[in-house]
């Protein structure tokens, strides 16, 4: 009797640690700008979003890469993107970059602890084989496309004229079922799914990154009437891609309180870049947009939200924190350890859930592989070498009844570096450079030895035979 009531004890004890880990849903807006939310701009639609971020945790320091696929290689491996490869640009369709085979993904880590791991919405972290697709990476299930953009109705991809094809995907099973369904629904109706089947006594992690709101600019009316006041048509549709998302969490909210999940859930919400100036968003007051290293294009709208986990709500969180820290952050919150010595990301639990300092006082923007282009942070200080992009001013929100096309890329020409203090001047109006040239000797000092340890780029070649005319019509692995 007491032998067997102390393997009933210990089974017991090891049941109540596993269903005492908080829940994860960890969501994602593509080009979401600093400035389109509502708790930042009333111009917005989005109580959702407003109410979950002001009784949480509002982010105000919260930094991303300038470009999609990079981002997501932070989130997914807690690596810089100058660490991996995927520095340069976007993993485009047709190119066989990938996040490294050799790196344990997030989803993976997690299940290690015990932990159901799903992703719906957008990979970008390559498919050219099926290792580098999500299933394989430690997703449980996946619902979603592999490549960057494509039309939210029809899920089609085009390159150029001759290149075109379905990219949507059950597990692996190319996916027909959502044609002519708008895909933040039909990625919230899938989040729904996977709460409403989750066993309650396991832990889960839900990654959900959404198409929205990336161009082609689209959303059914509904959502565009919303914003009747805003005459630039552009910036009209692209608001109400804003609320439509904003609808989407609000369901899926709904359904995890539904479920009995919210009590013990972290959820946290991010940007993977800057807003596109150029297409409809916007930044205000921060200067540029994706694509540039100015603190437009890299510093990420966010939040977290929970019931009960967060010992300090309500109020705005300036600690540094970057993309790469998620990784290690949510393992501690797991209630395992990163033993990765590696990884760039460090652990910001204590931050995020006890109110306490950030761990962190430097990152690097980025350090690119192609360019001379970087830049890097330390304390208040910003440094940039060379060109931060071409989209280098602070974007006016559109005016009632403006003309089209006021988004116009500037590319002016730049000293070989700049330097910047952030926290006074967060939005990069005064170059310090020339006023302190011992500061500046050290930032680049700094930059020297930031950049030792860069990998090359990965070959962004286009490769013929990922032409989705060898494989049925849709985009699909094989090719490399």
């Amino acid at each position: 009797m007491h032998f067997t009531s102390t393997v009933c004890f210990l089974l017991a004890s090891v049941l109540c640690e596993c269903a005492e880990k908080p829940h994860i849903v960890f969501i994602v807006a593509d080009d979401l700008g600093w400035n389109d939310v509502g708790f930042r701009n009333p111009q917005m639609i989005t109580p959702n979003l407003d109410r979950l971020a002001t009784a949480g945790v509002i982010l105000n320091s919260s930094y991303v890469q300038p470009l999609c696929s990079p981002s997501r290689n932070c989130f997914m491996s807690g690596y810089f993107p100058y660490h991996t490869g995927l520095q340069d640009g976007v993993v485009g369709v047709n190119e066989a970059k990938h996040l490294p085979a050799n790196l344990t993904t997030i989803p993976q880590k997690l299940k290690q602890l015990g932990y159901d791991a799903h992703m719906v919405g957008k990979w970008h972290l390559g498919f050219c084989n099926w290792q580098y697709t999500p299933t394989e990476r430690g997703f449980d299930s996946y619902l979603g496309y592999y490549s960057g953009g494509e039309d939210y109705f029809n899920h089609l991809r085009m390159v150029g004229k001759g290149e075109v094809g379905l990219d949507f995907r059950y597990n692996k099973t190319v996916y027909r079922d959502a044609n002519g369904t708008y895909s933040a629904n039909v990625f919230a109706d899938r989040a729904i799914e996977i709460i409403q089947n989750h066993d309650n006594s396991k832990p889960l992690y839900l990654y959900l990154p959404f198409q929205s709101v990336h161009a082609p600019l689209e959303v059914p009316a509904k959502y565009e009437n919303m914003y009747k006041n805003i005459e630039t048509i552009s910036r009209r549709i692209y608001c109400g891609m804003v609320s439509a998302l904003d609808e989407a969490v609000g369901n899926i909210t709904q359904a995890l309180e539904e479920k009995g999940l919210m009590d013990n859930l972290l959820l946290v919400f991010t940007t993977d870049n800057g807003g596109p100036t150029y297409t409809a968003a916007n930044n205000l007051p921060l200067r540029g947009a994706k694509t540039t290293l100015w603190e437009g294009g890299t510093k990420g709208t966010g939040f977290i939200y929970s019931k009960n986990l967060l010992k300090k709500t309500g109020y705005l969180n300036t600690g540094m924190m970057h993309a790469v820290d998620w990784y290690p952050t949510l393992v501690e919150l797991a209630g395992g350890e990163n033993t990765d010595p590696n990884m760039d990301g460090v652990s910001q639990y204590d931050m995020l859930i006890n109110g306490g300092p950030s761990k962190r006082n430097e990152f690097v923007y980025n350090i690119y592989d192609d360019s001379e282009a970087a830049a890097i942070r330390y304390g208040d200080l910003k440094l940039m070498q060379g060109s931060p992009g071409t989209h280098n001013g602070w974007a006016p929100l559109p005016h009632l009844g403006i003309d089209e096309g006021i988004y116009e890329a500037d590319n002016q020409v730049f000293p070989p570096f700049m330097l910047y203090n952030i926290t006074a001047d967060p939005t990069e109006h005064f170059d310090l450079s020339a006023k302190y040239p011992d500061l500046l000797d050290m930032m680049k000092k700094r930059l020297v030895n930031w950049k030792k340890s860069r990998v090359p780029a990965q070959d962004p070649s286009p490769v013929p035979r990922s032409n989705p005319k060898y494989y049925g019509g849709a985009w699909s692995p094989g090719w490399c």
